[in-house]
């Protein structure tokens, strides 16, 4: 008997705001995207027509790409009914998954692969092995795990576990943060989060004193795990995802042709995995992502949880470090360094004094002439946060997904045919019947057919070998092309027609969940969603706090990162901060909270008590 030997396959994720951002996403390397529909998607500013998501799967299919739709915000009662017409439309136009924090959709028999948000908050074993034992074919991880923990997860679960490996990310536990709708009144998990903790804090003792004054004490640097993606693939991780729905094309282009490589190192010394989509992409400038949004690297907890992760003096884009200022003259400074600035580059300066940021006008060597001075004193750290030329090289960038196929061309008295077969086997043959003069020189008529089988033109294909057969009948060029053409396009549709695997899986009514009581944290607001978790054990359900009127009193921020520890005053070691802490913006106050023994800071909101 034969060993058969397991393969998993591997997907990189990529984000996409709309279609133009998705066609990048996939040309630059992406295995799948996610874009979000009309309507009930985290991200209200990045929704799109059933309509542009078909136009999306038509385009992503062709390589095996695969399209996963975010339903992933909480639905009202009232909500139901559209939330479904929604889910059935952009399955209709094609999606192979639906992303879901709401389990009212896992009871709507909806005929596609489900897979549950990381708004679900999926941060332990025994939650992710409820959520594969209840029909859902892949769980998206929370961002504050370590790899101990996520091998944990990985082990525990039927269901494939996706993780974020680039890009933002929320502070709070996902799902499970309603700071933004205690300010504001827009929730995060209805995909109106105002980001209020990118916001400037002052940390007091919530009698007057304050410690740390005007800081974004909240604001955690970006994720980047891209030398940490062998060690995600032995955990057991198969989907590695780059977040961005909100970002530009430029940023698509740059981060996934930077992550494309990464997950190609890692795969190239692990025989057991393999790509799930096909094509190559061979961008023709050199992916740094540090050139792209950014707010500083960072692994954030992967390996424990650590201070440095934070970013307080500025929530937004500082780029790549470019040394420090060494001289101030008149109207510029020089620049320490190895880094060459050119004019229109975007700056910024960190100092003592905090964050400004300028253009630069003019630039001799190390002669920075920038189009404003403020911030600029000696020793000054400068970052570059906008790359003209490498910007440029981006929107000039014209990189093609191409399927490699191999070719045979035979000639007959009768006829010729041309069979094309691509990397997965798919072939397509066009022919024509019609009679054939013998060759004047064989030779010089299997190089021309040859020439003409290996052109691919403007096709998603490009021709790896040629083989002639029947050189000794004259082929003409005309022919030739015109049946090229032909058995290209029929090659192209039969892709097209391919149907991708899915895991569509019932729910096990005999799943239990890992606890009898669900909390107003875990906010169930609607009818199908609290008949799901009694069907499954739940005893008692409380009504979610995105329902209630206030939020005053109640925790509204729960996080594995904690201020203590980023200051230096955790309570296991000492601190000389004692009593209460409180950070206070404007109007609105909240108390900390600390679990040292989950090692866990929580934010309860006092603002009603404020004077």
């Amino acid at each position: 008997m034969q060993n058969s030997v397991f393969v998993k396959t591997v997907e990189l994720l990529a984000p996409a705001k709309d279609y133009a951002s998705a066609v990048a996403a996939v040309d630059y390397g992406a295995d799948a995207v996610y874009i979000g529909g009309a309507k009930f998607g985290a991200r209200q500013a990045a929704g799109n027509p059933a309509e542009e998501i078909a136009r999306v799967a038509e385009y992503a299919h062709r390589y095996g790409v695969r399209v996963h739709a975010t339903l992933n915000t909480l639905v009202w009662d009232d909500e139901l009914e559209e939330a479904e017409r929604q889910a059935r439309e952009l399955i209709a136009a094609g999606v192979d998954a639906l992303i879901v924090q709401d389990m009212a959709l896992r009871r709507m028999s909806l005929p596609v692969e489900l897979h549950a948000s990381t708004q679900v908050c999926n941060s332990t074993p025994e939650g992710a092995r409820f959520l594969g034992e209840a029909g859902f074919a892949r769980v998206i991880l929370e961002r504050n795990l370590s790899l101990d923990e996520i091998r944990a997860i990985c082990s525990a679960t039927t269901a494939e576990v996706e993780c974020f490996v680039h890009g933002a990310i929320c502070v709070g536990f996902s799902g499970r943060c309603f700071l933004s709708r205690s300010m504001s009144g827009r929730s995060g998990n209805r995909g109106a989060c105002s980001q209020p903790c990118r916001l400037a804090w002052d940390l007091t003792d919530g009698k007057g004193r304050t410690y740390i004054a005007g800081k974004h004490l909240l604001s955690v640097r970006d994720m980047n795990l891209s030398h940490r993606i062998g060690d995600l693939l032995d955990a057991g991780v198969t989907s590695f995802k780059i977040e961005g729905r909100l970002k530009d094309t430029n940023y698509i282009k740059n981060v996934v042709a930077y992550y494309r490589r990464a997950v190609d190192e890692a795969l190239a010394v692990r025989p057991g995995f393999v790509r799930s989509s096909v094509g190559e992409s061979v961008p023709d400038f050199t992916p740094d992502p540090s050139k792209s949004f950014t707010r500083g690297e960072s692994e954030y907890f992967f390996a424990g949880k650590r201070s440095g992760v934070a970013s307080f003096d500025t929530p937004k884009a500082v780029g790549e470090y470019v040394g420090r200022v060494a001289k101030v003259f008149g109207s510029g400074f020089v620049l320490s360094g190895e880094a060459e600035l050119a004019p229109g580059d975007g700056i910024c300066f960190i100092s003592p004094r905090g964050v400004a940021g300028t253009n630069v006008n003019a630039a001799e060597v190390r002669r920075i002439t920038p189009n404003r001075m403020e911030g600029i004193v000696v020793g000054a750290e400068v970052y570059r946060n906008s790359d003209r030329l490498f910007n440029l090289r981006l929107e000039r960038s014209r990189t093609r997904r191409v399927i490699p196929v191999t070719a045979v061309a035979e000639a007959s008295a009768e006829g010729f045919a041309i069979t094309y077969t691509d990397c997965e086997g798919v072939t397509a043959s066009v022919g024509r019947t019609v009679p054939l003069d013998a060759a004047k020189n064989p030779g010089a008529n299997a190089s021309a057919l040859r020439v003409q089988a290996m052109k691919s033109g403007d096709t998603i294909f490009t021709v790896r070998d040629v083989e002639v057969r029947g050189a000794e009948w004259f082929v003409p060029a005309s022919l030739a092309a015109e049946v090229r053409r032909e058995a290209f396009s029929a090659l192209d549709g039969a892709r097209r027609n391919r149907t991708l695997e899915h895991r569509i899986l019932p729910e096990n009514p005999a799943a239990r969940y890992p606890s009898e009581e669900l909390t107003a944290e875990e906010n169930v607001t609607n009818r199908l969603a609290g008949a799901f978790y009694r069907d499954h054990g739940v005893v008692r359900i409380e009504r979610g706090l995105d329902l209630a009127p206030t939020t005053a009193g109640r925790r509204v921020m729960r996080s594995a990162y904690c201020i203590r520890r980023e200051i230096g005053e955790c309570l296991r070691e000492r601190p000389r901060l004692r009593g209460d802490l409180y950070l206070e913006h404007g109007a609105h106050r909240y108390r900390l909270e600390f679990d040292c023994a989950a090692c866990e800071m929580s934010l309860i909101d006092c603002t009603k008590n404020l004077k």
